[in-house]
């Protein structure tokens, strides 16, 4: 270690925002080193540099200086690796003497530049409940959870990931009702992990995940804080990354992406009645195309003779096969929704509903496809919207694709086939080792109550047995009688 850590700090660092100055205060020069692109400049030149200035004594060692510093986050160094970390977040080194090789740490990291002032929810809308969502702040995601749960049993574990990008990851979790095994199960996938850059929690979500070739997400991701919330008092475990406004929630299930949060701020008939209508949707979006492709090619004598006349009408003009015409039509519905995805919203959405109208339009007068066809596309493109979780909705529009080509080759034994190894694959999914079709599979009677439907509050009493958590109960139901009063004995 050489002596004069001041020069080797100046020699290591070759950056244009890279600040090394001094200041003559109390009559001695004392040394600032910094990156001034990532400082609090208000902190530095109010809160340090001013405090050090109005001191009424002169500085004889750091101790004297800490003494005169209004400031957290303040710590001796004199390890060049470490100082040159801590420059990194934000802080400032200090140094009475540059000849010397010791000096004090300042936190002066800049928290608030290049972030979001509000955190309403973008792509989780929902018309009851609450609005608040994450942002790209680590410490403000933090911050919203400590106020939601008012509770010492919240835990959270941080870990800096990323060789380049050193980006802080938590894990949050509720200690006595999440099962140790999960927690463990994430904390060593995260501490075996190795990335350059963390740019999203996503990335996390792809990284530890039990299964990285299946296109089904094993991993919650939400923006919304009361479903976070509620995957923690459910016996979840948390994972949230500084720069993402997503946490990644699990282990989860096949369920958990077709849940709403606005199916328990309903009553429990309604929310139950919408929660089928998405299962419905999903079902109706994977096999519509498909099934249109295997009857119009394979199976013409299952068609009602009443419906027959009309399908022959609307493709006498069609000079392709129905498999050429389904995939013109769900390709060119795809580039759309992506095209609008990419563009600023207003022409977004006009571009969505132009263009659809037109093309469309334009489809059926240039005979090309049947109206028949872009009512199935349509409907089928509607239903893929139901789902609540934008990545389970793209695994639905893929999971078309695969269908359709068998459905041209085989036919309704080729749908079959399809279901066949869908299911295979959906059986062998698992989430932190919780298997990906429970209560299905493995059966678990008692998981029943909110899956396909979301029971009553007075029948949801228990956590799911499925997360397998130390304490199973939430709370206890107690039925209140209102104690009418006798009036006509007045």
């Amino acid at each position: 270690m050489s002596s004069n850590t001041y020069l080797e700090i100046k020699y290591a660092i070759k950056s244009d925002d890279f600040i090394q100055t001094n200041h003559t205060i109390q009559d001695r020069l004392i040394y600032f080193s910094y990156y001034k692109s990532i400082v609090d400049q208000e902190l530095l030149h109010t809160k340090l540099l001013q405090a050090l200035k109005c001191s009424p004594t002169t500085f004889s060692n750091l101790s004297d200086v800490i003494k005169q510093i209004p400031l957290s986050g303040i710590n001796y160094s004199s390890d060049v690796n470490e100082i040159l970390q801590c420059l990194l977040s934000g802080y400032a080194y200090i140094q009475l003497d540059p000849e010397l090789n010791n000096g004090i740490l300042v936190n002066i990291a800049n928290l608030k530049t290049g972030y979001r002032s509000t955190n309403e929810t973008e792509n989780e809308y929902s018309v009851i409940g609450p609005k608040v969502g994450l942002v790209e702040n680590l410490d403000i995601n933090l911050n919203l959870l400590r106020k939601e749960i008012v509770s010492d049993k919240l835990r959270m574990e941080e870990f800096i990931l990323g060789s380049l990008s050193q980006t802080r990851v938590n894990i949050v979790y509720l200690e006595g009702i999440c099962n140790p095994q999960h927690i463990n199960t994430v904390r060593q996938r995260l501490v075996d992990f190795d990335f350059d850059v963390i740019f999203d929690s996503s990335i996390l979500d792809q990284i530890i995940s039990d299964n990285s070739n299946s296109p089904f997400p094993l991993f919650m991701s939400s923006e919304r804080l009361d479903r976070v919330k509620f995957s923690l008092l459910s016996g979840q475990v948390a994972i949230l990354s500084n720069g993402s406004p997503y946490a990644i929630t699990g282990p989860s299930t096949i369920f958990d992406f077709f849940i709403s949060p606005e199916d328990y701020y309903l009553p429990w008939l309604i929310g139950s009645f919408f929660r089928c209508l998405r299962f419905f949707g999903v079902v109706f979006s994977i096999f519509a195309s498909p099934l249109y492709v295997a009857v119009l090619t394979f199976h013409y004598s299952s068609i009602p003779h009443s419906l027959l006349e009309s399908i022959v009408l609307s493709r006498s003009n069609v000079p392709f096969k129905p498999v050429t015409e389904v995939l013109f039509l769900e390709i060119t519905v795809e580039m759309l929704r992506e095209a609008g995805s990419r563009l600023p919203t207003k022409i977004g959405q006009t571009l969505g509903i132009v263009g659809g109208i037109v093309l469309g339009q334009a489809a059926v007068q240039a005979s090309l496809t049947s109206n028949i066809l872009i009512i199935i596309i349509s409907l089928s493109a509607l239903s893929s919207f139901a789902t609540p979780i934008f990545k389970m909705s793209n695994t639905i529009r893929f999971l078309r694709f695969p269908l359709i080509f068998l459905a041209s080759q085989l036919g309704g034994l080729g749908i079959m086939l399809g279901i066949v190894l869908l299911l295979g694959h959906l059986l062998r999914l698992k989430s932190l080792g919780v298997p990906y079709l429970v209560p299905l599979f493995p059966l678990r009677t008692t998981g029943f109550a909110d899956s396909f439907i979301r029971s009553s509050l007075s029948v949801l009493t228990k956590l799911p047995p499925s997360l397998r958590p130390i304490t199973r109960r939430r709370y206890h139901s107690k039925k209140h009688k209102d104690q009418g009063s006798d009036y006509n004995n007045e």
